[in-house]
């Protein structure tokens, strides 16, 4: 779907379908399963949230992307970025922040396999001395 550049939006946006924005939107703007394009004659002033931002226009507000933020060469954001992958072009205008944590992932979450709830019990994973030495045999 493609907004115009003659379009103003004020209010929140969302939507379930690929977006390319080339007017002007206020507010907040949410994609969060699908990919946002502002184009380079876009100018936004909102929070956005989708799985991949591709930025070739103006952005004055945070963006938050599951996937990745794409900053093009004449792209220009201020605001603070929140993705697991970002590019920033040679020639891009960006200002705020950068977190580049993966989503989803929290230290609670992660636990390594084989460990037992006794320090005295060994450990069912081999490890790297006894599998070489079960290797070299």
């Amino acid at each position: 779907m493609n907004i115009g550049k003659s379009v103003i939006i004020k209010g929140e946006l969302s939507g379930s379908e690929d977006l390319t924005i080339e007017g002007q939107v206020d507010g907040k703007i949410e994609l969060k399963q699908n990919i946002l394009t502002i184009g380079p004659n876009g100018k936004i002033k909102a929070s956005v949230f989708a799985k991949a931002v591709v930025v070739q226009g103006e952005v004055h507000g945070n963006i938050t992307a599951t996937e990745r933020v794409d900053i093009r060469d004449n792209g220009s954001v201020d605001g603070d970025l929140s993705a697991p992958r970002v590019a920033i072009a040679d020639g891009a205008h960006f200002r705020g922040s950068i977190d580049m944590q993966k989503g989803g992932m929290k230290p609670t979450e992660v636990k390594p396999t084989g460990t037992t709830t006794s320090p005295s019990t060994p450990s069912p994973v081999a490890t790297p001395a006894a599998a070489a030495v079960s290797a070299g045999r």
